[in-house]
């Protein structure tokens, strides 16, 4: 019954959105990744049914929407992706409905749901009760084998619903301008532990199956809907923080990031109380393709993470900073991405400021800015590419296509630039605080935000007037200035840097490592990292003395690694070729293995070898790791849709 049901799915089309709003326009505009009529209805809670079946890659079950109309309309519009659905009923009553085709199959299909006519006048509120059963091949689930995970013991589970992939394991209004309560309750095998972004009720069951109870009081858009099975333990941090991982794995993320409560709390001292009762983490198998989501109440964390001397926890500030900026004020669309990440990048370095050092942010800041979004603009686009805006358009365009650090490091940068101009660190704190207020529990876009910073600081008009913002938001390319950083750190950097790139092949020979060594890592990272981009590329000799002076590719730290890979790479240094090969296949980031898999994809020392590499191991990757990889090697088959 499942299979017939799932071929007879087809795409829909995507009805046009309305006319894009000029520059200084007010109210969002219908997102154009989404097919649902969110002008005409919205969802406000969902009630979750499933059953978790490892054999046939499935979610089996219902969701009760609940729904309000908010103008009159006979039809509600739901996004889904490759889901049978087995019926549909409104407050009980069996009512018609549709899947409409879609040339974009990124989109997935609309789910026109036909309403009784004494249900369709506005204000009316109904309960919309969906079965269904998920694909296989759900485009946020990977499902693990048991020989996949560390441990080797149980089979495994997780999700990724951002940025428009919750459709593939629920019909919903798949857009963040749509927010929803939920509650769920949830089937696995006995002895599989069962977590999601609520708060756990508690669990019952017999030898078979145990399912767990889930609530999430506070609303939040589809792509924060999340869900991890597995093997799983759990330790303690704080009386509001824990880290779940495997068995073996746990005791080692315990220790790595048990500074989290420290970070929890100096987040507050910043932007307010944290609203979301837990902050638990979960460290997932490797094949996880980001360095973290900051699903609610349940971070998703890669093991990457665990350098073994705590220099990756920035990571951690950065999904914890989501909790206000992303998770409770929300990008209203894609197209606004930068208001999730740009603000989350700012605060995250605020907050390391707190903890480490004002110059420490600093650096970080200057560190983005020169590794992150030069090469995103120059190397992975192009300073006239559509993507290096800040406000972008996703007319017809998977957003997850249009990934990249800009709305990271662009957004931050503008946000830095602002806060230097308008009254330095402590008056914009308390600006970052009214704005977290004002928007709260709603999504916005960058007209809104814009609105707002005036009406804050309407006594510096002129100042923001003189400001070239229209250039920061909806130019392509770098923007029209760099911040003024403390170059504190960036000093024993270059110092360090000119000392190599001066040496030759008997000066060499004579540096030490003392000041490699005394760096803190980011410093570490910013050195290889301009010993990579230095052109002409770096002499063999020099390799090998940096290699036997700092063991560079023993490292455990996998953004040193990554920088020295490249550098190597860059400079046909085939020592490296076994420790790259090794590096891919041992965990599936997608910062680490995409940059690598295209760098070794241009050297035709090893290019057969990097693409048969990828043909043998790809059906053990995450179904978006291997989409973007296949992409990348020009070997795209239509599998997934891809997301970051």
């Amino acid at each position: 019954m499942v299979d017939s049901l799932l071929h007879s799915i087809i795409m829909c089309r995507i009805e046009p959105p309305s006319v894009r709003r000029p520059k200084g326009g007010k109210g969002p505009r219908k997102d154009p990744c989404s097919c649902a009529n969110i002008d005409h209805a919205t969802v406000t809670h969902m009630a979750i049914k499933w059953d978790v079946h490892f054999q046939l890659k499935m979610l089996v079950g219902s969701v009760a929407l609940h729904v309000k109309l908010l103008k009159d309309t006979t039809k509600v519009f739901l996004d889904i992706r490759d889901l049978s659905i087995r019926s549909i009923n409104v407050d009980g009553i069996d009512v018609e409905f549709r899947i409409a085709p879609n040339s974009y199959t990124f989109f997935g299909s609309k789910l026109c749901v036909y309403l009784p006519e004494d249900k369709s006048t506005a204000g009316t509120e109904i309960v919309m009760h969906i079965s269904y059963t998920t694909s296989n091949e759900a485009s946020a689930l990977q499902w693990l084998k048991k020989e996949q995970t560390t441990d080797g013991k149980a089979p495994y589970l997780f999700s990724q619903c951002q940025a428009i992939h919750a459709r593939s394991i629920v019909p919903c209004m798949d857009t963040p301008s749509v927010k929803q309560t939920y509650e769920a309750e949830v089937s696995v095998p006995s002895g599989l532990t069962c977590l999601m972004s609520s708060i756990g009720e508690g669990s019952k069951g017999d030898e078979e199956r145990t399912t767990f109870f889930f609530k999430q009081p506070v609303a939040i858009p589809s792509y924060l809907l999340a869900i991890v099975v597995g093997l799983l333990e759990k330790r303690d941090i704080s009386h509001r923080c824990a880290v779940w991982a495997e068995p073996s794995v746990v005791d080692k993320a315990h220790w790595e990031f048990s500074e989290t409560e420290d970070i929890l709390s100096c987040a507050e001292s910043i932007v307010g109380p944290y609203i979301w009762g837990r902050y638990d983490m979960v460290c997932l198998p490797a094949t996880f393709p980001f360095g973290g989501m900051e699903n609610p109440c349940l971070t998703f964390l890669t093991p990457t993470l665990i350098a073994g001397d705590r220099s990756l926890v920035s990571v951690i500030a950065h999904e914890i900073a989501h909790s206000w900026s992303g998770n409770l004020v929300t990008n209203s669309s894609w197209e606004h991405f930068w208001l999730n990440e740009g603000f989350t990048m700012f605060i995250e370095r605020k907050i390391c400021g707190r903890l480490v050092s004002e110059s420490y942010r600093q650096f970080m800041a200057f560190n983005g800015w020169t590794n992150n979004l030069i090469p995103a603009v120059h190397e992975q686009f192009h300073p006239t590419h559509p993507f290096t805006k800040l406000v972008q358009e996703h007319e017809n365009v998977d957003p997850d296509v249009a990934f990249s650090c800009v709305p990271y490091e662009k957004g931050s940068s503008l946000l830095f630039s602002l806060e230097q101009r308008l009254g330095g660190s402590q008056v914009f704190e308390l600006y970052l605080r009214d704005y977290i207020s004002t928007f709260s529990h709603k999504a916005i876009d960058t007209y809104q935000w814009r609105d707002h910073l005036y009406s804050y600081f309407h006594d510096q008009k002129e100042i923001l007037d003189s400001f070239d913002m229209n250039s920061w938001l909806f130019d392509v390319g770098m923007p029209p200035s760099k911040p003024k950083y403390d170059e504190e750190m960036v000093v024993d950097c270059d110092k360090l840097l000119k000392e190599w790139i001066d040496a030759d092949e008997t000066t060499v020979k004579d540096i030490t490592k003392e000041m490699y060594v005394s760096m803190k890592p980011l410093q570490q990272i910013e050195f290889i990292s301009q010993l990579w981009q230095h052109n002409p590329p770096i002499e063999h000799y020099k390799l090998d003395a940096l290699d036997s002076l700092y063991a560079l590719t023993n490292s455990e730290n996998c953004e040193i690694l990554l920088n020295w890979i490249r550098l190597c790479v860059k400079s046909r240094w085939e020592p490296i070729f076994p420790r790259a090969l090794r590096f891919l296949n041992s965990q599936g980031r997608l910062k680490y293995c995409r940059p690598v898999y295209r760098d070794l994809s241009n050297w035709p020392f090893c290019a057969k070898e990097v693409r048969d590499n990828f043909l043998r191991t790809r059906h053990s990757m995450h179904p978006i790791t291997a989409e973007m990889i296949s992409k990348d090697l020009h070997l795209r088959h239509q599998t997934h849709t891809v997301c970051f």
